[in-house]
């Protein structure tokens, strides 16, 4: 049962109106019953099928209409259009949340993986790192040394070489855009 967070403030401490709950209860199974299967159908078009994608953002979509459901008219009927439009951007929301996100493996099979890189690897990894450094300024040489090679913070990093926190990201930015450059063209 969907338990309604209205009601009045006392000193920072919300007080349920229990009228309110009741009202907001009924309010709330009736725009599902209503809206719930088309929203359902039109979420599995846009999930290309997946039925648990298509009901968590259901869900996502139904738990959104009961914080606005003050806000919604007395008519619930005609919640729909509003309700699908929360749909569409909740399903957006998630699209853009996984292309952010890394993708997962799964099962991977970890003895299919390679033994580890030789020594000629390492070798020439460093020297081509070590060339490709050579061609940042000391300022950024510094900011790449504290940051990935010590492996300090941001915070850390700007104390030891005494310049403002801004001015490491700047200068890792650019110190790792002009590391990209100098290994293409080695």
């Amino acid at each position: 049962m969907i338990t309604e967070l209205s009601g009045t403030h006392t000193n920072g401490v919300l007080v349920a109106d229990r009228g309110s709950n009741e009202r907001s209860d009924e309010r709330m199974e009736q725009l599902v019953r209503l809206h719930a299967a088309p929203l359902r159908r039109f979420l599995l078009r846009l999930t290309f099928g997946d039925r648990q994608a298509a009901e968590d953002l259901l869900q996502e979509t139904l738990l959104r209409a009961w914080r606005h459901l003050a806000g919604l008219h007395n008519e619930l009927e005609t919640a729909g259009p509003w309700l699908f439009t929360v749909a569409r951007r909740v399903a957006i929301d998630a699209a853009r949340a996984r292309g952010v996100r890394p993708s997962e493996l799964g099962g991977a099979d970890v003895t299919a993986l390679p033994a580890g890189r030789d020594d000629i690897d390492r070798v020439l990894t460093r020297d081509v790192i070590g060339q490709a450094m050579r061609s940042l300024s000391p300022d950024h040489q510094a900011v790449v040394i504290e940051l990935y090679a010590r492996e300090r913070s941001v915070a850390e990093t700007a104390q030891r070489l005494g310049i403002p926190e801004g001015t490491v990201k700047s200068r890792a930015y650019h110190a790792l855009r002009g590391l990209r450059a100098a290994i293409g063209a080695i």
